[in-house]
């Protein structure tokens, strides 16, 4: 006897989601109406066979491990809304991206997706199954879809929302490219000068018993430490990021550190607009496909990335189911308020003024007036969703402003830097060397 997998709701509009058994299909909806429900949806359940799930008609999958990258995610989800609005049906697009894609998480999820579409489960409920490459943003959002009848309609914001993230972080990406490789190729050169050139010179000096100037012994000073202690060069970055990840690891060293770097001078401004910018987007597309308030709101404190915005968006959530509206929660969680981890790394990175700064700091808002005051217009308007596109739209151009005038401003004082490190070299070289060559004369 077939399995009928059905959707219908009942007499309170509520959705029931359940299987039966019946001869027919006919036979499955008269039952169905029996128990006071109003059918909606039923089909057939397939259920695999083994031969299809083992066994040698499978492909072996090689091992793979970590999630998918962002850019092919979001090259997958502009392909499948152009496949989707040619009016391909959804499994068959989805076979035909699976077959493209090189083997790896992605390929291997789309075919799992493709097998729990084939045994009965909605596109929502089979990506769900694969959450290290769908996650609960695009899987709620194609759930918005499904229930609307408008998948085509939300892949299209799914897709132009991952363009537009993707695009962000590649400026933002591009823009610390340039001076990463230069200081890091200048810290190798600098390096080589003090293991390799300068003791040469030392020995120079030394062999004519001259007095070496101030310049010149601290210069072989750190020459010495560099070559003894070379390894500490790399070693001491390298302990720093497992430090702060290990710190990270608990709640109150993740808040303390997320506080002290959307505070810290010059890159702080851009992290917490870069932040914001992509949170209020995300929250926009969730509202804009028609998923609940509350359920946007979890989703969005999910993937914010800093818990001071994880944080308030939490207490947004709490104060709606409260009966209260977006903009006033908002605006009353939005100060950062003291924390005994950021003030240690005030503190660590600025000995002298870090503790001072941070008072200065400490209850300046994560968001603008002018955003809570948006946001406010937009729910009473009832285009909150265009009013966060709007926002999102105003911090991605300030972040694409803020990004270029760091490169420019980064250039000249990298050449600064350089040029103030070799001129100190070859003047505690040369002064010495030059009396050298007075009293051999």
């Amino acid at each position: 006897m077939p399995t009928f997998q059905f959707e219908a709701m009942d007499a309170t509009g509520a959705e029931i989601k359940d299987v039966i058994d019946a001869p027919t299909e006919e036979e499955a909806q008269a039952t169905i109406r029996q128990m006071g429900y109003f059918v909606t949806k039923i089909n057939v359940k397939k259920v695999r066979k083994k031969s299809e799930t083992s066994g040698p008609a499978k492909k072996k999958r090689g091992f793979v491990f970590g999630g998918v990258k962002s850019k092919d995610l979001t090259t997958f989800t502009r392909q499948l809304s152009i496949l989707q609005d040619a009016g391909l049906p959804i499994l068959r697009s989805l076979r035909i991206l699976a077959e493209q894609q090189k083997p790896g998480r992605l390929k291997y999820s789309l075919e799992d997706t493709c097998d729990e579409i084939e045994g009965g489960s909605t596109l929502s409920e089979a990506m769900s199954k694969s959450p290290k490459c769908f996650d609960r943003l695009y899987v709620n959002m194609i759930k918005a879809g499904e229930a609307g009848g408008a998948l085509e309609l939300i892949l299209q914001r799914l897709a132009d929302f991952k363009e537009r993230a993707e695009s962000l972080k590649r400026k933002v990406q591009g823009a610390l490219i340039y001076p990463v490789v230069v200081i890091t190729v200048a810290v190798a050169i600098l390096t080589g000068i003090m293991i390799y050139i300068v003791p040469s010179f030392r020995d120079i000096f030394t062999e004519f018993g001259l007095e070496l100037p101030v310049m010149t012994e601290a210069l072989v000073s750190v020459s010495n430490w560099v070559a003894n202690f070379w390894y500490l060069i790399p070693g001491i970055p390298v302990a720093i990021v497992l430090f702060i990840r290990l710190l990270r690891k608990f709640k109150h060293g993740r808040i303390g550190w997320d506080q002290y770097i959307i505070k810290v001078p010059i890159f702080g401004q851009l992290i917490e607009k870069n932040t914001l910018a992509r949170t209020t987007r995300t929250l926009g597309t969730l509202i804009a496909s028609g998923v609940p308030i509350l359920e946007a709101l979890t989703i969005t404190r999910d993937t914010a990335g800093n818990a001071v915005f994880e944080r308030m968006y939490q207490k947004i959530s709490e104060a709606i189911r409260e009966g209260e509206a977006i903009a006033k929660p908002m605006k009353e969680n939005a100060i950062p308020g003291f924390h005994p981890v950021a003030l240690f790394f005030w503190f660590v990175s600025m000995p002298v003024i870090g503790g001072l700064l941070y008072i200065l700091k400490m209850r300046q808002p994560i968001v603008d007036e002018i955003v809570v005051n948006m946001v406010d217009v937009g729910e009473e308007t009832g285009e909150l969703d265009t009013m966060l596109y709007k926002i999102a739209d105003v911090y991605d151009e300030q972040v694409a402003v803020l990004t270029d005038a760091l490169t420019k401003l980064l250039e000249p004082l990298l050449v600064i830097f350089l040029g103030g490190a070799v001129g100190f070299i070859v003047i505690a070289l040369f002064i010495p060397l030059v009396s050298l060559i007075e009293n051999l004369s």
